[in-house]
């Protein structure tokens, strides 16, 4: 057996038998549930990543119920894409803007009530099998809205239902309530390099 054939033969032991582990782990999992999924941290991609999972679900023809907490009515190309399946996708679009653009408080706290009261909406409403809350950690790091009200809504959704909370700065009550919590973390962005918004990248 040449050098090569023997390297072969051993990767190709090595990978039966990770293969053979993983099946045995597969095998043990056997849970269906909704998952409460956090995305925060200072990196880019937070609603990104939700907007990716909006995809999936709309390409396995379940309804997605969409609502935004901060972004405003500036348009995106995210929303213009999931406004062309409106038998599966809602969208709310209920914020004013960030607080430094609407320097007003009063107003801020009216709409993350506003904006809550149709995520509740859309957590009853059993057509959902996925619920995004776009920068709804933002309306909870300035107590717009109770933490502890959010966190018992989102523990008694339904069984199935999975929901998407995004924002910088998520609440230790909401990252210890959630399934599944990834940090999007900073390495670099242009914009410290006084590079503006790109259109397609970060609209």
């Amino acid at each position: 057996m040449t050098d090569e054939s023997a390297e072969n033969a051993r990767h190709n032991e090595k990978k039966r038998k990770q293969k053979a582990a993983r099946d045995r782990m597969l095998a043990t999992k056997t849970i269906e549930k909704g998952l409460l999924i956090v995305h925060t941290g200072k990196g880019k991609g937070k609603t990104t990543a939700a907007m990716g999972l909006a995809a999936r679900a709309i390409g396995n023809g379940m309804a997605v119920g969409i609502v935004q907490f901060v972004k405003g009515r500036w348009q995106t190309g995210e929303r213009v894409v999931l406004e062309r399946f409106p038998e599966l996708v809602t969208i709310k679009v209920m914020g004013d803007g960030f607080t430094w653009e609407t320097q007003d408080r009063a107003r801020d706290i009216k709409a993350a009530e506003n904006a809550w009261a149709a995520a509740c909406e859309m957590i009853d409403d059993p057509r959902y099998k996925l619920v995004i809350l776009d920068e709804l950690n933002i309306a909870l790091r300035y107590d717009y809205l109770p933490i502890e009200d959010v966190v018992a809504k989102l523990a008694a959704r339904p069984e199935m239902l999975h929901v998407v909370v995004t924002g910088r700065n998520a609440k230790p009550e909401l990252i210890e309530a959630a399934d599944l919590v990834t940090e999007m973390t900073m390495v670099r962005h242009p914009f410290r390099s006084g590079v503006k918004a790109q259109i397609g990248i970060e609209f």
